[in-house]
C-alpha cells in the first residue's frame, strides 16, 4: 500500500465515520434546540430537563440508524480489504 492509498483510505474512513454518526447528532441537536426553547419559554432551567429528552432522542436515533451505520462502515472495511 502506497502512501497516497493510505491517505485516501484514512480520508474515506473519516468521512464515513462523520456520515455514520450524523443522524444521532442531528437528533440531539433538534431535541436540544426544542428543549432550549421550551425551557426559555417556561422559565425552568434545570439541566436534567434538557438532558433527558436529548439523551433519549439520541439513543432512539442510534437504535434506528444502527443497521445503516454498520453497513456503511462494513462497506468501507470491505473496500479497504480488497485493496487497489
Amino acid at each position: 500500500m502506497t502512501e497516497s492509498q493510505l491517505v485516501e483510505l484514512v480520508r474515506q474512513a473519516v468521512i464515513a465515520g462523520c456520515l455514520a454518526i450524523l443522524p444521532v447528532l442531528v437528533a440531539g441537536l433538534a431535541v436540544g434546540v426544542a428543549m432550549g426553547l421550551v425551557q426559555a419559554a417556561s422559565g425552568v432551567h434545570e439541566p436534567i430537563v434538557g438532558f433527558a429528552p436529548k439523551a433519549l432522542a439520541m439513543a432512539a436515533a442510534l437504535v434506528v440508524s444502527l443497521p445503516w451505520m454498520v453497513e456503511r462502515l462494513a462497506e468501507l472495511f470491505r473496500e479497504a480489504a480488497a485493496g487497489p
